[in-house]
């Protein structure tokens, strides 16, 4: 009997089409109702909750219990992150109809990778970020320079307490729509937490995609010298 990981249970499950776009949806990083997830990958309430108890058995997906109403959202980073390598070496989608061309639009100009920044945007800020010599590409991580220890305080962050925290610190992504790297980890989280809280960003009205407001045009512009439009 083999004693390593049960890798074709995984494939299994990811390889449901209806599953794989659950797991897309909860890659915004939220919680979710199956009602929620069965909405948008297609399906009944019904077949979504058995496919989230099949994932949840094979740890893609927690699972917590509010009221009457159960909520789902990716088991930890790392599922999150696989699944960020997976759709980077994935066929693109077939787009067949206006509303699905919006939408993918969207998601290559702005969308949220779990917890941090993607798309156009999540790769501009970073790039924004090295080239204002703030962050240097290192192996596997982005290193904050003595100027971007003073860039980020200004900004708000706390860099000690987030080196503090039991995850990688500058994670390099790489971004499946841009084919280029973008900052993740707790400063990329962080970083994307604080737009938010500016209002210099806010959610779409459905799916992983954001959207830069007018504050957040002029933001970005006068702290990362970044034109958006």
């Amino acid at each position: 009997m083999s004693a390593n990981p049960k890798l074709a249970e995984l494939v299994s499950l990811l390889g449901d089409p209806s599953r794989a776009a659950i797991l897309t949806s909860l890659m915004d990083g939220r919680f979710h109702t199956a009602s929620e997830l069965a909405l948008a990958a297609g399906i009944t309430p019904q077949t979504a909750s058995f496919h989230l108890g099949k994932m949840a058995s094979g740890m893609l997906v927690a699972a917590e219990k509010h009221g009457r109403h159960r909520y789902y959202k990716l088991a930890n980073e790392e599922i999150a992150r696989a699944l960020e390598t997976l759709l980077s070496i994935s066929r693109p989608a077939e787009i067949r109809s206006l509303r699905q061309s919006e939408q993918m639009k969207a998601l290559c100009k702005a969308r949220t990778c779990y917890d941090h920044l993607a798309g156009k945007l999540g790769v501009g800020l970073t790039r924004a970020m090295v080239e204002q010599g703030w962050i240097e590409e290192g192996d596997g991580e982005f290193v904050v320079t003595t100027a971007g220890e003073n860039f980020f305080a200004d900004f708000g962050l706390d860099l000690p307490a987030l080196r503090k925290e039991r995850r990688s610190f500058g994670r390099i992504c790489l971004d499946w729509s841009e084919r280029q790297h973008h900052l993740a980890g707790s400063l990329g989280q962080a970083i994307v937490t604080r737009l938010f809280d500016m209002n210099w960003i806010e959610r779409a009205a459905s799916g992983r995609a954001v959207i830069v407001t007018e504050q957040g045009k002029e933001g970005i512009k006068r702290f990362f010298n970044l034109e958006w439009k």
